[in-house]
């Protein structure tokens, strides 16, 4: 099993879900959080210092403050391994813009699982397409 741990725009979150409903991964969560990429200057920031001398001290005074943390969704689903990529290629569908920003999706390993309302473990506990 791994956990399928994506991080996306706020504004493709409704996509998304439809995108997982529909691709037969109807059980994750969702939450907000702020983070930032790599990337150190926004792009409209740069332009506003080259473009237009007057707004270019607007523009530096928020460079000056340092990266911004973005508002993002983190969504966390845990599959079997034989859907991965699956759920990765369902992720990357609904959220590809070709623009930084864009998201990342991390897979990392699950040694087990437990449904509390059954009891049952495993992949059984999990796998919604089983059922």
């Amino acid at each position: 099993m791994k956990e399928v741990m994506a991080i996306i725009r706020m504004n493709k979150i409704n996509a998304t879900k439809k995108a997982l409903v529909e691709a037969g991964f109807p059980a994750f969560t969702a939450c907000k959080v702020m983070g930032r990429g790599k990337k150190a200057l926004d792009k409209e920031y740069v332009q506003a210092i080259s473009e237009s001398p007057e707004d270019s001290a607007d523009a530096l005074s928020l460079i000056a403050m340092g990266p911004r943390l973005m508002p993002k969704r983190m969504l966390s689903l845990v599959v079997p391994e034989k859907r991965v990529q699956a759920a990765v290629e369902t992720i990357i569908g609904a959220n590809q813009t070709g623009n930084p920003g864009d998201g990342k999706i991390f897979v990392l390993p699950v040694s087990d699982v437990a449904r509390v309302r059954t009891g049952e473990t495993g992949e059984t506990a999990i796998d919604e397409m089983n059922k």
